[in-house]
């Protein structure tokens, strides 16, 4: 055999066993006539000797190792003189008595460390060797753990994992589709799925009541850092259920893995917050509720003292910004222009100074009296040393910019501890969107969202102020400012199905066209049936303390959707093109 343990296994009790260890030579250095190597794979580091009055051959053979070589030694456990608290294997090393090289290595184009000096450019380009790197060894070791919870916990509960189909038809769910030609039927072409919702829904048709599936997905989109055009869905479906049985059964479900995976213990039964009270407080559907500075309506407290900006603005909304009175005006200014920008959207911000002396100063004293502007502070719960910043015009709007200027406000006070997490479900959301650009309606998380049974009489109401007071019966579970999963309880009744379609502006022809297979299915007795879908990388991610999902990836794509390890996207040659029946249109 190649190895009796790995380099990560060994400790002082196995003190004068005969080894055999295989890895890459992680570095060596000469001291004092001896050879020292640390020898690495992925479980850990094991330090290696070769002393001075070993066989000169072995001497040689020895200095000759390059990083990143694959060697096999043989060696005895010996108790190091000088051990290394930092290293699980730290009191160990092995005492060389032969090194076979089973395969040299070329000079790595950066450092395999847990700090690389490689920048990511080069690092995606070998990604096999960043890959050997620690950090990137526990993402994956973790990923791994998360989806054998997953899968414990879902068989416990009855699911069955049923694979479906990535071959499919398009659809229309809010992306574009990525479409593979049909060589066997010319002119036609498949999409890959940005997620099994049909297939799901049918197999709960088809009467297996709880279904899931770790699948992965595809969508055509612009990318940034939590999005991948290829990325992995905890794709779940249940029968005979309303919304509080799925949230009772999933919350387990994160429970389990909060607890087996981090040793976190995550509230018991967590906190459930309307679409539109964190649209109010939070200025976002997925809010970080780990730390406060919520947003406060302040509009009757400012109007009518003679501010235009204020008094001509249907919504003047603040934060309060703890212990940040003491900012400057070039600090001021500073975060003025950040929320100018694009990203941002806002035309200015006005800010208010409650000094530690008591004394108030802001961008508005001609305007009001230091009276009016206590009387602002105290209702957003703001006192001495705070600051508060505020913004007016459309409420939605004005909310969201509120919202994301109070997360940038969190991560430059330190509020965000990556290491904390504040789970909730959001419910209760809007079932429709309306577009002042396309004038119709939009779904606001799929057309197969129903709606709460409650608000069906406004469902089939003509009545467009009648249709925007519809609740959809959905949820989000949302961590730390991250909507890690989505769902709802679906349409299962053929006619709702037909007046979602109708509401959408999809016309009947188009919908039979689209559609036509789950509408049949509806009819063949369909039982009512929810679930929902958790982005497994994003999982992973948050549960590492991380924010971008690459690392938790093997082999992820860059923000141009590319694999710069293996030149992806690439042409194909004229036979493939004939074949498929395609010509380009791409200028040389």
């Amino acid at each position: 055999m190649y190895r009796t343990h790995t380099c990560g296994e060994l400790r002082i009790a196995d003190k004068g066993k005969k080894v055999t260890l295989a890895g890459w030579v992680q570095k060596s250095r000469k001291l004092g006539g001896m050879t020292f190597i640390d020898l690495r794979d992925r479980y850990g580091i094991t330090q290696l000797v070769v002393e001075a009055d070993a066989a000169p051959e072995l001497v040689e053979k020895a200095s000759s190792l390059g990083r990143e070589y694959v060697i096999q030694v043989e060696g005895e456990v010996l108790e190091r003189e000088s051990k290394n608290p930092k290293m699980p294997t730290g009191d160990i090393e092995i005492k060389v008595l032969n090194i076979n090289i089973l395969n040299a290595s070329a000079v790595p184009p950066f450092t395999i460390e847990e700090t690389s000096d490689g920048g990511e450019d080069l690092r995606a380009k070998y990604r096999y060797l960043d890959l050997r790197r620690p950090p990137l060894q526990r993402a994956l070791a973790l990923r791994h753990r998360l989806a054998q919870e997953i899968r414990t916990y879902l068989d416990g509960e009855g699911f069955m994992e049923i694979e479906t189909p990535y071959l499919i038809k398009s659809t229309p769910e809010g992306a574009r589709d990525f479409v593979v030609p049909s060589r066997m039927n010319p002119g036609t072409f498949y999409a890959l799925p940005q997620s099994p919702q049909t297939f799901k829904q049918l197999l709960m048709v088809a009467g297996y009541d709880r279904y899931f599936q770790i699948v992965r997905c595809f969508r055509d989109e612009d990318l940034r850092a939590d999005r991948q055009p290829e990325f992995t869905q905890i794709d779940c479906e249940m029968s005979f259920v309303e919304q509080d049985d799925v949230l009772n059964t999933f919350e387990g479900m994160m429970r389990q893995m909060f607890k087996n995976a981090l040793g976190v213990d995550i509230p018991n039964p967590l906190p459930r917050m309307s679409w539109y009270d964190a649209m109010d407080k939070y200025g976002s559907d997925k809010p970080d509720v780990r730390f406060g500075m919520e947003i406060h309506e302040v509009t009757p407290l400012v109007q009518g003292c003679g501010f235009s900006v204020f008094d001509d603005s249907p919504y003047v909304g603040a934060i309060a910004v703890p212990g940040c009175a003491e900012y400057t005006r070039k600090q001021l200014d500073e975060l003025t222009e950040w929320v100018k920008r694009p990203q941002v959207g806002a035309k200015g911000l006005v800010y208010v100074k409650l000094n530690a002396d008591g004394s108030v100063k802001s961008s508005v004293d001609k305007f009001y009296t230091p009276e009016q502007l206590q009387a602002v502070a105290s209702a957003c719960g703001a006192g001495a040393g705070d600051l508060l910043l505020v913004m007016c015009g459309e409420k939605r709007k004005t909310q969201t910019r509120l919202g994301v200027l109070r997360i940038e406000m969190g991560n430059r006070l330190g509020m965000r501890d990556p290491h904390v997490f504040a789970p909730l479900w959001i419910v209760d959301f809007p079932l429709l969107e309306w577009s002042e650009e396309d004038g119709r309606f939009y779904a606001m998380h799929h057309p197969f969202t129903a709606p709460k049974p409650e608000h069906e009489k406004w469902f089939y109401s003509d009545k467009k102020e009648d249709l925007e007071r519809v609740c959809a019966n959905a949820y989000d579970f949302v961590l730390n400012g991250t909507e890690l999963g989505g769902g709802s309880i679906r349409i299962h009744n053929a006619d709702m199905q037909k007046r979602m379609f109708e509401v959408l502006g999809i016309g009947p022809e188009e919908a039979e066209y689209k559609f036509g297979f789950i509408i049949n299915a509806f009819k063949f007795g369909a039982p009512p049936h929810g679930g929902l879908a958790f982005g497994f990388d994003r999982v992973c991610a948050l549960f590492g303390g991380q924010e971008t999902i690459r690392d938790y990836i093997a082999f992820p794509k860059n923000n141009q959707g590319r694999d710069v390890m293996i030149d992806s996207p690439s042409k194909i040659d004229q036979v493939q093109m004939d074949e498929l029946f395609l010509a380009s249109t791409v200028k040389e």
